[in-house]
């Protein structure tokens, strides 16, 4: 019986078709490409009709109208886009891709460390390459993510990666790129049957969690400006970044006041560079978010009003509303199934488009914008000579959902698979029915 069960169990896992696996990295660009005849996307703003996109190793060598590309065609490998689109990779902020696989299943979600101030906690070396969910992800355009610890009030650091590796080692585009902090709620009474006593009680528990985050950041201050030959500190090593601008501090914050009091906080301690998350009351804020330069990461766009006597579109016109003020943004995917809820990310700027960003402005909000606010902006995030060809072609708008279907992809050069389990299933099914 036993042999039986052996050969059974071995020949369903023979069974299994490759295509429902992770698919193998691509290997690196081999030849010149040269994608002709589309409408070409850069990112910064501009839409360029009958396009021509050339790149080799990795790198675009021209971008721009088909007409002015006078090198040889025969020394390419020549694409035929004609009557589709041509983007820059999109690029996903603020995410637990790689670290969360299944919610319900905790021995697959790893984003968050035990304790309050974690700041040497490096979410790049729990990324997870082999996840299910990143191929279906990439499929629908995002090929770049801010892998983002979560939980505590100092989280830990974020790490760029690209989507398409064999390990983290591989996946890595720029690390420990920022910190995340998560800050503490003010204290509102809003029962008016709480004891006082309660209140003041939370309001004592909180003003002693920053003053234990003052005294960390004031320490690592100090650490910092020791002589080098100094004793190693990782908790405070991992901080020195905030105060030459290397990193970024990015608050998890959404109310208006804490808006002000954490970007005042984190000034008044020295720290160069500072983004707010969340940020769903940004709209009060505008004036104060552009006179100290805070870029702004939105969430939750497909949401409800916070208040009663909101307007009802508000989240959907925040994006907007930023872009009339001024204030750098881009956009994230926050919500129910925040992971595989991702791939979403380009009709989360799609909603903005229809709320009054234009096309490109919204492209812009998940392509360019996001690699300057994460650094990567001299590499990715629009479609220039000499940067990484990492970009998707759609037969249709990449923003619509309706219309959206990737038909080429392309990470700093490579063509990687765009099979993952859902086409499988797609096909699988298709074919039982006779579906085209």
């Amino acid at each position: 019986m036993l042999a039986i069960s052996f050969i059974a169990a071995i020949s369903l896992l023979t069974a299994t078709p490759a295509l429902a696996q992770v698919p193998k990295p691509a290997p690196a660009q081999s030849k010149p490409i040269l994608l002709l005849g589309g409408t070409l996307h850069v990112g910064n703003g501009t839409v360029i009709s009958d396009a021509a996109v050339a790149f080799d190793k990795g790198r675009i060598t021209y971008a721009g109208a088909q007409s002015g590309f006078s090198q040889d065609r025969g020394a390419y490998e020549v694409v035929d886009v004609k009557g589709q689109e041509i983007y820059p990779g999109l690029i996903l902020p603020n995410t637990t891709i790689g670290l969360t696989e299944v919610d319900a299943i905790r021995a697959t979600v790893d984003e968050a460390e035990v304790g309050t101030l974690n700041p040497n906690v490096r979410s790049l070396i729990a990324y997870n390459t082999d996840s299910d969910i990143i191929p279906t992800v990439r499929t629908n355009g995002v090929l770049l993510a801010q892998v983002t610890p979560r939980g505590g009030m100092l989280s830990g650091q974020s790490s760029v990666v690209q989507l398409d590796a064999w390990n983290w080692q591989d996946a890595v585009v720029r690390a420990d790129e920022g910190l995340h902090l998560n800050w503490p709620a003010m204290v509102l009474r809003l029962n008016p049957a709480e004891d006082a006593s309660v209140t003041e009680k939370r309001e004592l528990a909180r003003q002693a969690q920053l003053r234990d985050l003052e005294q960390l950041l004031g320490e690592a201050a100090a650490y910092r400006a020791q002589p080098a030959g100094r004793r190693e500190n990782l908790r405070l090593s991992s901080l020195g970044g905030l105060f030459d601008g290397s990193k970024t501090l990015f608050v998890h914050v959404d109310y208006g006041k804490e808006i002000v009091e954490s970007v005042r906080f984190a000034k008044r301690l020295g720290v160069k560079n500072v983004a707010v998350v969340g940020a769903r009351d940004a709209w009060m804020m505008l004036d104060f978010l552009k006179q100290n330069d805070i870029a702004v990461v939105v969430s939750r766009i497909h949401a409800l009003p916070r208040r009663p006597e909101d307007d009802y579109d508000l989240p959907y016109k925040l994006p907007f509303l930023l872009q009339q003020a001024g204030v750098r943004f881009c956009l994230d995917y926050q919500g129910d199934q925040e992971v595989p809820g991702s791939r979403n990310l380009a009709f989360i700027a799609g909603t903005a488009a229809g709320h009054g960003l234009t096309k490109e402005q919204a492209l812009t909000a998940v392509t360019l914008t996001p690699a300057r606010i994460l650094g990567l902006d001299k590499d990715y995030g629009s479609l220039e000579t000499g940067k990484s060809a990492t970009l998707v072609v759609s037969s249709g708008d990449l923003l619509d959902m309706r219309t959206n279907n990737v038909t080429h992809a392309y990470i700093d050069g490579r063509a990687f698979s765009r099979e993952n389990k859902q086409t499988y299933l797609r096909d699988k099914f298709r074919s039982r029915y006779d579906l085209k």
